[in-house]
Order: structure tokens, then sequence, then C-alpha cells
């Protein structure tokens, strides 16, 4: 799964002793290169310093929770992609898992609430994408309102409690395993593939890239803005739904305080696996290693009883480090200094 940029050498126009100009190249490393070195070389440094990290177990946890933060990061990719943001896709996930507990506990078959529950993902998706297109409301400030309107949609709808009873066959989705293999890591496998190839071989995937990359130059060629904003948009809160029924099933309840937070995580993990803020830049594969980092990150800090707001600090400080490496690559490559 490759990036949407190609990392060709980056040039820097020096003198020579001949009074002649010439170009010296350099090899940019792609980001999610170095990140995934990070990855294996924390792994390294945890498998040495305790007995339990590599372990069936541990290594099984550390998948399914991958997968969960995985699928609402890649959602989160494509708003980024087209110059955006969601930042309700958390909220979004504690109100899908709620919404999908509730239905089948008033008996609906399983295939239909999972259906509806899509369905909100599609209305939430088209909402946002048309506060953005049509209304010109920021898409910061629309997600931000929807971080807050759907979780307390979720409490309303789950009258502040959690929801039990769910049928067994749903709560023990997510602890069925595939040749030693979480299903909810095959779950987020087969759904990062199908996003995947439409960045990387549809021309919808294309489009989206143009657009972030120059606004103006992708509406002059007869790009579909409006098509490529609620697209993007859609796929985000159809993400964060899905992850949002698999948590339930992870959980066995509904809950409407799940995914605290998960918004930030699933945003630094598509930026520190490469996507740029400012659009254009992102691949799956890179969000995926993004969100295997912090996963790991999170399960040694609680391995090793290190507090959780080390874990806080250290996905700030990775986040400002990718974002100025970046900003600063890329006014390198225009000239400036």
């Amino acid at each position: 799964m490759a990036t949407h940029e190609a990392n060709f050498p980056v040039g820097r126009t020096v003198k020579n002793p001949a009074g002649s100009r010439v170009t010296v190249k350099r090899w940019r490393l792609p980001v999610e290169t170095l990140v995934l070195g990070l990855t294996l070389l924390l792994w390294v440094v945890m498998s040495l310093s305790t007995s339990t990290f590599f372990t069936a177990n541990n290594l099984v946890n550390i998948l399914r929770q991958v997968s969960v933060d995985s699928i609402i990061a890649f959602g989160v990719l494509f708003p980024i992609l087209i110059r955006g943001i969601d930042l309700s896709v958390g909220s979004v996930t504690a109100l899908s898992g709620v919404v999908c507990a509730t239905l089948l506990t008033m008996g609906l078959p399983i295939p239909v609430a999972i259906g509806l529950t899509l369905l909100l993902g599609v209305a939430i998706g088209s909402l946002n994408a048309f506060s953005v297109h049509r209304l010109g409301i920021p898409a910061f400030i629309i997600t931000l309102a929807g971080l807050q309107a759907y979780r307390g949609g979720a409490f309303l709808v789950s009258d502040g409690t959690s929801v039990f009873g769910l049928p067994k066959e749903m709560a023990s989705f997510a602890r069925a395993e595939w040749l030693g293999i979480p299903s909810l890591f095959w779950t987020m496998l087969v759904i990062g593939l199908i996003l995947h190839f439409i960045l990387s071989q549809t021309r919808t995937g294309r489009y989206m890239v143009a657009m972030g990359s120059n606004y103006e130059s992708a509406r002059r060629a007869g790009i579909n803005i409006k098509r490529i904003v609620f697209f993007a948009y859609i796929v985000s809160s159809l993400a964060a739904c899905i992850a949002g029924i698999l948590l339930m099933s992870r959980m066995s309840i509904g809950s409407p305080t799940a995914a605290v937070a998960y918004e930030l995580n699933a945003i630094a993990a598509a930026v520190v696996g490469g996507a740029s803020l400012f659009g254009g830049r992102g691949s799956v594969l890179g969000t995926f290693i993004g969100a295997l980092l912090f996963a790991t990150i999170a399960n040694s800090a609680n391995l090793l009883g290190i507090d959780s707001f080390w874990q806080m600090i250290a996905t700030g400080v990775l986040i400002a480090v990718v974002v100025y490496v970046d900003n600063l690559h890329k006014r390198r490559q225009s000239g400036l200094k």
C-alpha cells in the first residue's frame, strides 16, 4: 500500500568550483518507514524488558486494540486528504454502538440492526459534508459541534447507562479467532484493502489527492468537488460506525462513554503515518502503521506500569514533531527557508 507522495529526490542547487550551478539530490525516506522502524525498535526493547510482551495473549490484545483504532483512522484519513478534518468520529463510534445495541435488545435481527446503524453513519457523514460544502461551515467547527452533539445523543438513546443483553452471536464475534488471529483484525484488514484500492486504483481516489493538493486547480479541471466532499465525510462516519459496532461486540455492551478521545488518536495515527494536514498526501498503510505505534506505546506503558498521562504526552510530542518536519519539507520544496 504505497503513499500518494512519490519519494523523489529533493533537489538543492549549489555552485561548483567552475562557477556553474548544479543540483545536489538527496533521497527522502518515507515517513511511514521511519514510524515502522520506531515501532519495531519498541517491540525489540519491550521483548527484552518484559517477559509478557511477546506472549500470544498480549500480541492478540494489541491486534484487537489496533483493529478498532485503525478503522476509525482509515475513515479520518479521507477528510484529511481533501484538507478537511473530522473531530466527531469518537462520538459517532459511541453513538453507533449504543444505537446498534439498543436495536438488538429490541429484538431486531443482527443484519437489520447493523444495516440501520450504518445508515445512521451515512446520514451523519452527509450532514457533515453538506455543512462544509453547501453552508460553508469550516470542517473543524461542524465536526467539533458533532463531537458534542453525538456524544449527547449516545447518552440520550441509552438513558445515560450502558445497554446490556446483546445476542450471544454478537458478543462472541470479537472474541473469535481464525488462524490464531482475532476476527477484529481480519475485519480491519478487509476494510483497509477496500479503502486502499479506492485511494490508489480509482478515479475518486486520484481526485481526492488532487483536490487536497490544489483545490482551485481541481475545480478548474472539472472535478466534481461536491461528490468528493460527500464521499470523504461519509466514509469517515461509516468507518466510525463500523468501529462502534465492533467495539460494542468487544465490550459486550453499548456504552455512551466508549471511544472518548478516539478522534484524537485517529488523527494522530494518520498524521504520524505520513498524512499531511495540508491535504493531498496519506495512505492506508501509513495510517495503520501509525495506529500500530500508538497501540504498542499504550500496551507497553500498561505492562511497565507507566502512568497513562505519559502516553498522552508521547502522542502529543510525536504529532508536533511529525507536523513540524512535514512543514519544513514543504518549505524547502517551495524554496523558502
